[in-house]
Order: C-alpha cells, then sequence, then structure tokens
C-alpha cells in the first residue's frame, strides 16, 4: 500500500501541473474581453481603448507551450485576427469603431472558445437583435456592449458554452 501510495505522489507532478496550466493558458484573453464588454456596456470609449490594450498584451503573451497541441492550433489560427481588433479599439478614442470592431473580436472569440478551454466556468454566447450581432459574457444577465447605456439590457442568451 506504502508503494502504491508513493508510486502515485511520484507519478502525479508529471501530469498535474501540465494539465493546469494547459486548461488557464487562455484565460487571460477571456478575462481581458469580458472588462472590454463591460467598459463598452458602460459607455466608456477611454477604458474600453485600455482594456483592448490589456487584451492584446494578453494575447501577444500567451505561453504558447503551456498549450495542449488542439488548444495551440486554434489559438494560432486566430491569434492575428484577435490581436487586429484589439489593437484598433486599443488605438480608437471612438466608440463606434471601437464597437464595430468589436462585433469581429467577439465572433473569433467565440470560435476559440468552442475549439479551446478558455475557462473553467461557462461561457455566455449572447445576442443582440437590433445590431444583429454577439458577444460574449461571463453570466445570463444581459449588458449590452453595441448600445450601452441607450438600451443595456437589449439582447438575450443564445448559446452556453460549458468546461468539459
Amino acid at each position: 500500500m506504502k508503494k502504491l501510495f508513493l508510486s502515485a505522489i511520484l507519478f502525479i507532478p508529471f501530469f498535474s501541473p501540465s494539465v493546469f496550466a494547459q486548461s488557464s493558458a487562455l484565460s487571460p484573453i477571456l478575462t481581458a474581453y469580458y472588462q472590454v464588454k463591460d467598459a463598452l456596456a458602460a459607455d466608456d470609449a477611454k477604458a474600453a481603448a485600455t482594456a483592448a490594450g490589456g487584451l492584446l498584451k494578453a494575447i501577444n503573451g500567451v505561453d504558447m507551450t503551456a498549450l495542449q497541441p488542439k488548444d495551440h492550433q486554434a489559438f494560432m489560427a486566430l491569434q492575428d485576427k484577435l490581436a487586429y481588433d484589439s489593437r484598433h479599439m486599443s488605438e480608437s478614442s471612438d466608440i463606434s469603431h471601437q464597437r464595430e470592431h468589436f462585433t469581429s473580436l467577439s465572433a473569433n472569440l467565440f470560435k476559440l472558445a468552442k475549439q479551446a478551454r478558455l475557462s473553467d466556468q461557462p461561457i455566455y454566447e449572447d445576442y443582440c437583435p437590433m445590431k444583429k450581432a454577439y458577444w460574449l459574457s461571463s453570466d445570463e444577465t444581459i449588458k449590452n456592449p453595441y448600445f450601452g447605456s441607450s438600451m443595456p439590457t437589449c439582447g438575450k442568451v443564445s448559446t452556453t458554452l460549458k468546461p468539459e
């Protein structure tokens, strides 16, 4: 019994750290994205630009060695698109321009979320029928980033991605 227990303790380090690192290596991207979404929902172009700068930093700072091959492949296919929209949003003080880029940013991040693990929590894809556009959220409460305070609850949860 002691040998079995000791073997298990010695065996765990070969798998556990990489499993934990792999499931969370892309999490900073989703966290930064949520900050962009919240700033747009609050009609705060300056905060959206700052948050988009943080998102760009998170995208460029992903530790590729910590990613599982499937996640690595999915991220590499979308990294430039995510960085492009984040960069444009961070360089703009025009909230309309930021929201235009947020549409494609959200679509590409949803593609990534369907293929790679971004969170240990559910990710909600919300839909705005007025804009005919989607965004991601960490909860089911609608906070519309496309119309902000003029229509804060316009939309509905379209899809829920649950962690595997």
